[in-house]
């Protein structure tokens, strides 16, 4: 089994979801497939390309949901943990893994949810952080990116403090809702720019 760099440790599944999906005999895989065997570095890479759906511009692996991959005679199986359980986009990122998956040259695949330990904003790195930025939305470390591109942590998250806008860098913002476009981010505006931002919220 080859983990994400950077992964922590999986815990011992508790009451974890599991679904198979093989591809039927003799059917035709729906994209290019690679010559020789399917490799856990080929699922890694195909899964590099299988974006968020709420946060296109983060995929899969940059927002740290794909735990570990292993790949067996028997097919290839995931360990993801949501973003939170109830996350209405859990199916279909699972469907965007399958086919991504598939599409590489994988004959079957199973993906199991793991809820333990729970998915944390803390699992973003500082590069994906750094595009959240670039894209309009305030990372969720909560005084922003500093110049060199580090995270800032605090220990009181669920009230920021110098949340800096993502469009001028101003620290003068004021929260509009506790809640965005989706349940994860929250809407806020800076008093400088007076654009309106989201928040992707820690968690």
């Amino acid at each position: 089994m080859v983990n994400r760099p950077g992964a922590l440790p999986l815990a011992r599944p508790g009451p974890n979801s599991r679904v198979d999906v093989r591809l039927p005999a003799g059917a035709a895989q729906a994209g290019p497939t690679s010559p020789g065997p399917f490799t856990e570095e080929l699922a890694w890479h195909a899964l590099s390309r299988v974006l968020d759906p709420e946060v296109p511009v983060l995929s899969v692996l940059e927002l740290g949901i794909v735990r570990s991959i292993k790949v067996t005679a028997r097919g290839v199986h995931v360990v993801v943990t949501p973003t939170y359980s109830g996350c209405p986009a859990t199916e279909v990122i699972q469907d965007d893994i399958r086919n991504a998956l598939f599409n590489a040259g994988a004959s079957a695949v199973s993906i199991e949810l793991q809820y333990a330990p729970a998915w944390t904003t803390d699992w973003i790195g500082a590069e994906a952080a750094e595009k959240l930025r670039r894209y309009g939305i305030a990372p969720p470390h909560a005084g922003g990116c500093g110049t060199a591109g580090e995270p800032v942590t605090q220990a009181l998250r669920f009230h920021p403090r110098g949340l800096h806008c993502p469009r001028c860098d101003s620290a003068k913002t004021e929260q509009l809702s506790a809640f965005g476009s989706t349940a994860c981010k929250a809407l806020y505006r800076c008093l400088a720019c007076r654009e309106p931002f989201e928040y992707f919220k820690p968690i």
